[in-house]
């Protein structure tokens, strides 16, 4: 892998990640744009104790363009995007539209291919990797910000996800605090390990759906299953059988195993509904272990944690969306119409 570092018109970091290390990188921003300007603050809730992103300047953001003015190709002739060069492997660079800024953290896009009529499950292994590689070196990076203490790679993907852009890209936000969904992990965590003499929860559970029904796939440095107590209809969580608190720390052998899985993972996702359905819209979530202290967790350490990939669809049935309703929206109490061990044996059917 290659890593070239410029900069774009108003200033914002672009990287480029190069399968070749002898591409050359050294086209130039030409747009005459104005420096970035955000508004991104980030409050508490008192009552809740979580945090909430005020980011009033994401209203102009770019929305459902047409093919040929998509920003995240790349740029041909004088039609200028967020890529100056021609062609690209994979990219990641700030946001022009940051949810998270400045004292506030950092959020970045990631450009999978400059194919803008693909998806991730069409990329080659190779592509994946390369993916994969630029992951673990924007979380180093990220992870030194004095202002940043998680980081969090995802992937939304479709429109009814509310997905703006139809190019295949995910993108990394660096929050400056730890999450709420990993900081009720990390008080089980606390909890499980305080009960059971010293056992971590992670490997338990791990540990648990290997033995069980609800295992999708499994390879011999990673296993993909339906939880137990699975909040969405089809939602499949990845592990590297290896317990590792972050991407960084994954070793050679789980990072060339990843691609075959994870490819083979979305493939099956946009077969679950059958032929001729639409793309399964999902949302992939990688879950890393905070970086900054983990006194309040009660002997907790970040070695404790297991780095996981969570993957899910909103699609409950052909033609049919789960809502976020009710209870899910106003108590946080998810109902699934799909039991977990039905959408495991789903998953398996529908192998390549």
């Amino acid at each position: 892998m290659k890593k070239t570092s410029t900069r774009l018109a108003d200033g914002r970091e672009l990287i480029y990640y190069d399968l070749r290390d002898d591409t050359v990188r050294d086209a130039v921003d030409r747009r005459p744009l104005d420096p970035t300007v955000t508004t991104s603050e980030v409050r508490h809730d008192d009552l809740l104790g979580d945090s909430v992103a005020i980011a009033s300047h994401r209203q102009g953001r770019t929305y459902h363009p047409p093919a040929d003015e998509c920003p995240l190709c790349p740029s041909e002739g004088e039609r200028l995007s967020e890529i100056p060069d021609s062609s690209y492997d994979v990219v990641v660079f700030e946001n022009r539209f940051p949810s998270l800024a400045g004292d506030s953290g950092r959020c970045e896009v990631v450009c999978f291919t400059s194919d803008h009529t693909s998806s991730f499950a069409d990329l080659g292994e190779e592509q994946a990797r390369l993916v994969l590689d630029a992951w673990t070196d924007r979380t180093s990076e990220l992870s030194h910000l004095p202002s940043v203490e998680q980081v969090f790679c995802f992937e939304n993907r479709g429109a009814e996800i509310g997905v703006t852009l139809q190019h295949p890209h995910g993108q990394i936000y660096a929050y400056p605090f730890t999450t709420p969904r990993t900081a009720l992990m990390l008080r089980s965590l606390a909890a499980h390990k305080d009960a059971s003499g010293g056992e971590n929860l992670f490997d338990a559970v791990l540990e648990r759906e290997l033995a069980g029904e609800r295992v999708v796939l499994e390879g011999e440095h990673w296993a993909a299953f339906v939880p137990y107590a699975a909040h969405w209809p089809y939602e499949v969580h990845l592990y590297p059988k290896r317990r590792v608190p972050d991407l960084l720390a994954l070793d050679e052998d789980a990072r060339s195993e990843f691609p075959q899985v994870y490819l083979e993972l979305l493939r099956r996702f946009d077969r679950i509904f059958g032929e001729g359905e639409p793309p399964t819209p999902y949302i992939a979530a990688w879950h890393q272990a905070p970086f900054g202290q983990l006194a309040e967790f009660d002997g907790v350490t970040r070695d404790d944690f297991a780095l996981h990939l969570e993957l899910f669809t909103i699609r409950r049935t052909s033609g049919k969306l789960k809502f976020l309703a009710g209870s899910e929206s106003g108590m946080s109490v998810f109902i699934n119409d799909v039991p977990p061990e039905r959408a495991a044996e789903r998953l398996r059917e529908v192998a390549s």
